[in-house]
């Protein structure tokens, strides 16, 4: 289902959570008639995340490490991916985003427009990643350009050219791999070394696998931390009360206030759109009969603004609804990098907000981002 505005290609302020909340409303366990489910309500995107053996997330043509695999497989890859990101991990990330974020906002033009998404989220999403990888910085301007295909590719439905993104970022990965294998003692002491010599099942990770692990920290997290900033800075500007909220908890340190009003902005407003599952038998959710063998999408927006669960899904209540927050996913496949990604965001707010006086929306309208993807493509404002 799409908007009269979507189907005519009009430039109107699309807004995929409206069409969402109206689906949701209209029918919460939708099918395409070719064997594709979608669940909308709160309920049912928990229940199914929580049941793996049911909703099993090897439901793409590609194995993914470790987000299509289940069970026993899964929790021994992910216990491989949890040791990158323990508090301590995580912490000892701040320093350099917190420079990158410095060096960013400190070259922003002041009172002229300045696009949220290009000119802030971006570069940081970009520069922080590389750092924390290990990359070399002569990459950063190649992963920018392939950010912007990959979206470009999402966007347009084509299997063919999506694939050929795809493949075109695994070389990208794969020859940091590469090289760090052909230094062999000499591979510089970063990140993507160390996963060299991680074992699952008392073997050493193939490069395939390594690749795969990096390919899902950095293919889904740039363009996704970008997205998140967007929506974030497109709040602050608009909403001038909690712009000053907000500059009050930076100047005392408040960082849990910050990142609990982050989750709760996203929430309202969730870039991550939707996770894919695979039936492995027939299943009862929403009232209806899935069966076996069929494709389930999980929709997190959709869910996350479900009224029998939130009220008014546009009221902010960071506190009321952190237990329900759906912004980082459910179960045992429930996003990793929470913290590494709240940390993220906290630090690059908080480094825009201590280094402008004002943050204002541009004269130049917001442009949302077209089905299927959430968020906003364009943000326009200006730093006083």
């Amino acid at each position: 289902m799409t908007s009269d505005a979507h189907a005519e290609g009009t430039d109107a302020l699309l807004d995929l959570r409206t069409e969402l909340d109206a689906r949701r409303d209209a029918c919460a366990v939708e099918h395409d008639g070719a064997g594709t489910w979608t669940l909308l309500r709160h309920a049912d995107v928990v229940a199914a995340a929580l049941d793996p053996e049911t909703f099993s997330s090897a439901a793409g043509s590609h194995r993914a490490i470790p987000n299509s695999l289940d069970g026993a497989e899964h929790a021994a890859y992910r216990a491989v991916v949890d040791r990158y990101l323990t508090a301590s991990a995580v912490a000892a990330q701040e320093p350099q985003c917190r420079a990158h974020a410095a060096a960013i906002v400190d070259a922003l033009p002041r009172r002229s427009t300045v696009d949220a998404i290009a000119e802030f989220g971006t570069p940081f999403a970009v520069r922080t990643q590389v750092t924390w990888l290990g990359w070399p910085a002569a990459i950063e301007d190649e992963l920018v350009a392939w950010m912007a295909d990959n979206f470009a590719a999402t966007r347009s439905g084509d299997r063919a050219r999506t694939a050929e993104v795809a493949a075109r970022f695994d070389a990208l990965v794969g020859g940091q791999v590469r090289v760090r294998r052909e230094a062999g003692e000499s591979a510089p002491r970063d990140v993507t070394t160390s996963l060299l010599h991680e074992t699952v099942d008392g073997r050493a990770l193939t490069d395939e696998e390594v690749v795969s692990i990096l390919r899902n920290w950095t293919a889904g997290d740039l363009g996704s931390l970008a997205a998140c900033l967007g929506v974030l800075v497109h709040r602050l500007a608009t909403h001038p009360d909690r712009q000053e909220v907000t500059r009050d908890r930076v100047a005392r340190g408040e960082h849990a206030a910050i990142e609990a009003a982050i989750e709760e902005v996203l929430r309202i407003d969730d870039p991550f759109v939707a996770n894919r599952r695979r039936t492995t038998r027939e299943a009862q959710i929403g009232g209806r009969a899935i069966p076996a063998g069929d494709r389930v999408r999980l929709n997190w927006t959709a869910a996350n603004r479900d009224p029998l669960v939130f009220g008014d899904p546009d009221e902010f209540r960071p506190e009321a609804n952190a237990q329900q927050n759906l912004v980082f996913g459910a179960g045992p496949h429930v996003c990793p990098g929470r913290a590494l990604t709240l940390m993220e965001l906290r630090v690059a707010i908080t480094e825009l907000l201590a280094r402008t006086e004002r943050l204002h929306p541009a004269d130049e309208a917001p442009v949302r981002e077209r089905p299927p993807v959430s968020g906003w493509a364009r943000v326009p404002v200006v730093l006083a």
